[in-house]
């Protein structure tokens, strides 16, 4: 019988070496009906450590460990029903955590597209200057367009660090705002579970009696499927209205808009399958999300947080939106 353990593959060892390692068995004889032999229930614990560790002990990590301690510090200091401190925490998460980095991310995007007018006068010079050079030289094509790359590709970089917006840093929010997510999920998941529990109460009878309107049981997937279609219709809004603002995007960020609508449709099936806690959750996230991506379009929240202007920006950002969607949707033949 083998087992698969850390990509290796482990065969039970024979009996003669398990005596030597192993005092307590030294003394069974090795002949006979009574040779031990290593029993099915010593392997299968291994098995199941590799293919369930890694999710278990992502539910058991520190971080979904604190954002337990946030959900149920929250309750307790507020009195409200679970179905309100999810709400209050998630709003409070994002008001202080992704709303400044998602400023940062626009004040970056918009120093790096201010920077663009400049870089195309640069990459014109520098390309009439490698011509020049390749005539005088007798380069062929191929290293005068790798002299040209290599020379640009210097050149934005020291205008990254002169201006200090490289566009990595514009992708702080992601690294945030994606495991702050996975991990509010996973508590609320080891809290609608009885995985998690607090001292004096049980936290999972609470969520039981702790939800609202037509999703009273917390801890019970949503039946009518209210709360996961909002889910995905709401996501869906924030990549069409993140889309229509695009113009001239490349064929990479087309693969990336149709795997993102992919993704939002997809996610209403498993809201569907999953403890209304963490569909009242994702909800409650993805409608911060379309407010904080409308809220960052507003000319005077913009100026609130010095983000530069660009030649991309409009004095009625809303307005633009409704008519692409109503062009796009509604008036499309």
């Amino acid at each position: 019988m083998l087992c698969r353990l850390g990509g290796r593959w482990l065969r039970p060892l024979p009996a003669l070496q398990l005596r030597a390692r192993d005092p307590a068995l030294a003394r069974v004889p090795t002949s006979g009906a009574k040779r031990p032999t290593l029993s099915v229930w010593a392997v299968a614990p291994v098995c199941a450590v590799h293919a369930n560790g890694w999710y278990e002990a992502l539910a058991a990590s520190s971080p979904v460990r604190v954002a337990e301690e946030v959900l149920l510090g929250v309750q307790a200091t507020t009195g409200l029903p679970w179905w309100g401190s999810i709400l209050l925490s998630t709003v409070a998460l994002r008001g202080a955590v992704t709303l400044p980095l998602a400023a940062y991310q626009h004040y970056i995007l918009a120093k790096v597209e201010n920077l663009q007018p400049e870089i195309k006068a640069i990459a014109r010079h520098l390309n009439q200057e490698v011509v020049v050079r390749a005539n005088q030289l007798g380069w062929s094509e191929r290293v005068a367009r790798l002299t040209y790359l290599k020379n640009m590709k210097r050149i934005i970089s020291e205008l990254y660090v002169r201006d200090n917006c490289h566009p990595f840093k514009a992708t702080v929010l992601v690294w945030i705002q994606l495991p702050m997510w996975i991990f509010m999920s996973f508590a609320l998941r080891n809290l609608s579970t009885g995985a998690a529990h607090s001292e004096g109460f049980s936290v999972q009878e609470q969520l039981a009696t702790g939800g609202i309107l037509w999703f009273p049981d917390l801890t019970a997937p949503d039946s009518t499927w209210i709360l996961p279609i909002s889910v995905g219709v709401i996501n869906l809004l924030i990549v069409e209205i993140s889309a229509l603002q695009k113009i001239g995007i490349s064929r990479l960020q087309t693969y990336v808009t149709y795997f993102v609508r992919a993704m939002s449709v997809l996610m209403i099936p498993v809201a569907a399958t999953v403890p209304s806690s963490i569909v009242l959750y994702w909800l409650c996230s993805s409608f911060m999300g379309l407010s904080q991506n409308l809220l960052l379009r507003s000319p005077g929240f913009r100026q609130l947080c010095r983000i530069p202007s660009t030649k991309s920006d409009s004095e009625t950002p809303y307005k633009d939106i409704f008519a692409a969607f109503n062009t796009k949707f509604i008036s499309r033949k």
